[in-house]
């Protein structure tokens, strides 16, 4: 599995430009007027990872297939959203489709690209994006309490829960704290997800700066951090117009930019990296002569569940798993070097597949 980003922001703080720069299309209208993206763009894009490719170069592999990460361009926000303002709350319900949230946050200056608040400031321009969502939140969050009445002098169960649930997240969110700062047991867990919370989200900060500040950041980058930190949160700096000059050049030019640019790294590799440890997500590998492939789990993920990943028939007939990890299946130059060297493991159905683990599954289906 991959997983699905919405991107969001005010408008004009360059987050079509990124989407634009990170899918490789100009699906995503970028323009220096708000709203100039009508409807919510969906791009996907190979998950870089330079395990797979060594992986295919020591088994040979004719293929190579990484995992993807699927990115949804969601319409400026503005004050004043979650009551209709702007185009609305038909873009608050795009937000709840997707698993985390990348908020790009304007931190350049520019004066000829309007600011629709006027002035410059991350920060602030966060509180807005974060208010209208727990206005939201709220409004939702009361609307089903009182639509759960009815359940809950039934003894209803699920009613009983979902109610206390959103009691939780109605006192965080009253007192001005996003749902995602609520404590929730592991037993509510799966009726907490169902709940889609705007501010249940885990918000990934964006800070897009001039291409003077890529490497380094700037003052507003620094504030943004800050603010972060404080939250338990993780930031990023990019420059969205690198990222687009990038995205119009083949592998060397690209390598060979980023060095005059004194940069290690794309800045999408980053914000993948950021988003996967956002989102506590692990990659394991299937190798052999036809192809190399990656595939994306949540940390902690059982052996048969990952098999299920590929197909559910393996997860329902799961035998064992063929387990070699990364490091020794490098050292030892592929499968059959790992197995002379006792490296492969036959592990069960306990097993927690571990990231860069190369497995082969064996099921009776």
């Amino acid at each position: 599995m991959g997983f699905k980003m919405g991107i969001v922001g005010l408008p004009n703080v360059g987050k079509s430009t990124l989407f634009n720069a990170l899918t490789r299309t100009a699906a995503a209208q970028a323009a220096n007027f708000p709203f100039c993206t009508i409807e919510p763009n969906v791009g996907e894009v190979a998950v870089p990872d330079a395990r797979l490719d060594k992986l295919a170069a020591i088994a040979g592999s004719r293929q190579t297939i990484p995992t993807r990460m699927t990115f949804v361009d969601i319409a400026g926000l503005v004050k004043g959203a979650s009551r209709g303002e702007g185009l609305g709350n038909q873009f608050l319900a795009n937000i709840r489709e997707v698993d985390a949230i990348a908020h790009v946050l304007r931190c350049f200056e520019d004066g000829d690209v309007t600011h629709v608040e006027g002035r410059v400031d991350p920060v602030a321009d966060a509180e807005v994006i974060e208010t209208e969502l727990m206005l939201a939140d709220l409004d939702s969050v009361e609307k089903r309490r009182t639509g759960l009445v009815r359940k809950l002098k039934g003894g209803d169960k699920d009613a009983v829960q979902a109610d206390r649930l959103l009691a939780q997240a109605q006192a965080a969110l009253e007192d001005g704290k996003p749902a995602r700062t609520v404590a929730v047991d592991a037993d509510d867990a799966k009726a907490w997800r169902m709940l889609q919370l705007l501010t249940a989200k885990p918000v990934l900060y964006v800070c897009n700066v001039d291409e003077a500040h890529a490497a380094t950041g700037n003052a507003f980058s620094e504030q943004v951090a800050r603010m972060a930190a404080d939250q338990g949160a993780a930031a990023v700096v990019i420059s969205a117009r690198i990222e687009e000059e990038i995205s119009q050049l083949d592998d060397d030019e690209a390598a060979m930019f980023l060095q005059e640019m004194g940069l290690e790294e794309a800045g999408l590799d980053r914000l993948i990296r950021a988003g996967h440890d956002l989102l506590r997500l692990e990659t394991f590998f299937t190798v052999g002569p036809k192809e190399a492939r990656a595939w994306t789990i949540p940390a902690g993920t059982p052996a048969p569940r990952a098999a299920g990943v590929i197909h559910g028939d393996f997860e329902r007939g799961f035998i064992r798993a063929e387990t070699i990890a990364y490091d020794d299946f490098i050292a030892n130059g592929g499968e059959q070097g790992a197995k002379e060297a006792g490296k492969m493991r036959a592990e069960g159905k306990a097993y927690v597949v571990r990231d860069g683990d190369v497995l082969h599954f064996l099921s009776n289906t």
